[in-house]
């Protein structure tokens, strides 16, 4: 297999883990605290020592506040009276976070089960 090849297979598998696992990790974010966008990104990428960025952070925050587990705010946050959207987490989001959580684990570990089995 080419070096190309290898290198599409493994960021086809980088996006697609990035894609299932973002609500998770915005909703995690949110449990600790009402966010902005910019943050949200901004924490992602220093809490992974910027090995997780994401380009597609609106859609997940659209569906997560479509589904009913975030919500969105405006504040002020200048004397020029500039707004910016915060986005918080809703009890149902927390009992949702609470579900992913435990699958996320579960599949994890049986993950593991694998990988230690490999030489």
């Amino acid at each position: 297999m080419s070096r190309t090849a290898e290198n599409n297979k493994a960021t086809s598998f980088e996006d697609n883990f990035k894609r299932s696992v973002s609500p998770m990790i915005v909703l995690i974010l949110l449990s600790e605290k009402p966010m902005y966008a910019y943050r949200l990104s901004q924490e992602l990428e220093k809490r992974s020592d910027h090995a997780y960025t994401l380009n597609f952070l609106y859609p997940i925050l659209y569906k997560l506040q479509q589904n009913g587990y975030i919500t969105e705010y405006s504040q002020e946050i200048t004397e020029s009276h500039r707004t910016r959207n915060y986005y918080t987490i809703t009890d149902k989001g927390r009992n949702h976070l609470d579900f992913l959580l435990k699958k996320y684990c579960e599949l994890l570990l049986a993950v593991d089960r694998f990988i230690g089995g490999v030489n």
